[in-house]
C-alpha cells in the first residue's frame, strides 16, 4: 500500500509581505508570497519560520540549515545550488552562473524565475551583468530583491509588515 504524502503549510508576516511556507515529507518545498492563512504547524515548518524571522532581523546562516527539497530539472537543481553557495552580501551575474554551470545566461535567469523557495534558496543575489537587478518573481519585484540585497548588505534590520 502507497502511504500518502505528508503535506503542510504556516503562512508567517514579514516584511516583505506575508510568506507561506510548504513542506512535504519532511522537506521544505515551497516558499510562497501570499495573503495570509494560518495553516498546520510542524516543527520544520515552526524552524523555517524561526530562520526566516532571523534573517529578517539581520541575523544571516547560510547555507540555510533545512531540509529542502525543491522540485525542479537537473539543471534548474544545479542553478539553485550555486545560488545558495552564493554568500550573503554578495552577488553574481546571470553570465557567471552560466559559465560555472556551461550554459546560457537566459536560461539561468528562466532557473533563477522558477525557484521554488526563494530566499531561503537566494536567487535574488544573481544580478544582471551590466549591474541590474534583472528580475525577481517574489511579491514587490524588483523592490523586494533591492530589499533583501541591502538588508544582507546593510545587516539592518527590516522591519515587519503590517
Amino acid at each position: 500500500m502507497i502511504q500518502p504524502a505528508h503535506s503542510a503549510s504556516i503562512t508567517a508576516p514579514s516584511p516583505v509581505g506575508n510568506l507561506t511556507l510548504s513542506e512535504r515529507d519532511g522537506a521544505i518545498v515551497a516558499l510562497a508570497w501570499s495573503n495570509g492563512g494560518h495553516g498546520t504547524s510542524t516543527p520544520l515548518l515552526n524552524a523555517a519560520a524561526d530562520w526566516l524571522g532571523g534573517y529578517f532581523a539581520g541575523k544571516f546562516t547560510f547555507p540555510v540549515d533545512l531540509p529542502m527539497a525543491p522540485a525542479g530539472s537537473e539543471f534548474q537543481r544545479r542553478v539553485w545550488q550555486v545560488m545558495i553557495d552564493i554568500p550573503p552580501g554578495e552577488t553574481v551575474t546571470y553570465g557567471d552562473v552560466a559559465r560555472q554551470l556551461g550554459s546560457a545566461p537566459r536560461a539561468v535567469g528562466g532557473a533563477c524565475g522558477a525557484n521554488p523557495i526563494p530566499i531561503l534558496t537566494p536567487c535574488h543575489r544573481v544580478v544582471g551583468s551590466n549591474g541590474g537587478l534583472g528580475g525577481y518573481s517574489g511579491a514587490g519585484g524588483l523592490t523586494t530583491k533591492r530589499a533583501l540585497l541591502d538588508l544582507e548588505t546593510t545587516g539592518a534590520p527590516l522591519s515587519r509588515a503590517a
